[in-house]
């Protein structure tokens, strides 16, 4: 097995689902409590990831990234090099491609919550970002902790737009389904089949956990649904 690409793998996971929690949460607040008539387009936006094949999305964020985009050049001159082929552009790349996973879960979880206690929070004075931090987060935990684990389960798993993006740089890039394939192709089956175990195990934990928060705390959402 290799420990390097296992290693880059779970470092990606964790940075992206952090990037996801800080990006998705206000996204899934605005998709579960605004009224505007246009809001189906943002929700299928942040649907996108879930129909568009990886390659393609992939495609797009290397283009986007590129040194001759305004936003690669920008970031190249910030920095000193490129997003494409780095671990920072497999970030960006990770973030788009698991957005729905972690973004829905939540916008369903936050649209579940009783209005009359968000009511009742608002007549005893108490300001949108106290009502929120002191009633939906609590009502909503099930639904969060729910996202950031599909968010990092799918970032883990990812290997289209992470060697779109990415490639196959040794310590810097290559990840554990990379790997896999790389094994694959050098006819090394065990070395695979070892490695794929491992994800399979750790994918029916995720799995497992997802489903047992949900029975615990019974969060009205759909694993991958459409959100709310």
């Amino acid at each position: 097995m290799n420990w390097t690409a296992l290693a880059t793998s779970f470092r990606l996971a964790a940075v992206t689902s952090l990037v996801l929690l800080v990006v998705g949460v206000p996204v899934a607040y605005w998709l579960a409590f605004s009224n505007r008539r246009w809001k189906f387009l943002v929700e299928a936006v942040v649907a996108l990831p879930l129909v568009l094949p990886p390659t393609v999305l992939g495609f797009y964020v290397l283009v986007a990234t590129g040194p001759r985009s305004p936003v690669g050049a920008w970031y190249e001159s910030l920095v000193g090099r490129g997003l494409p082929f780095s671990f920072e552009g497999l970030v960006v790349a990770s973030t788009l491609y698991s957005f729905p996973f972690a973004v829905q879960p939540v916008a369903a979880a936050f649209g579940g919550v009783d209005r009359r206690l968000l009511e009742a929070s608002w007549l005893l004075g108490v300001s949108r970002l106290g009502t929120f931090f002191r009633v939906i987060v609590p009502q909503s935990m099930a639904g969060l902790l729910t996202g950031v684990v599909l968010g990092f389960a799918h970032t883990l798993g990812e290997f289209g737009v992470v060697l779109m993006v990415g490639g196959n740089i040794e310590g810097v890039t290559r990840t554990v389904s990379v790997d896999i394939y790389e094994d694959v192709q050098v006819l090394d089956y065990g070395s695979a089949n070892l490695t794929a175990g491992v994800l399979l195990v750790f994918s029916f934990l995720v799995l497992s956990i997802v489903y047992a928060l949900n029975r615990q705390f019974r969060g009205p959402w759909m694993l991958a649904g459409p959100g709310r």
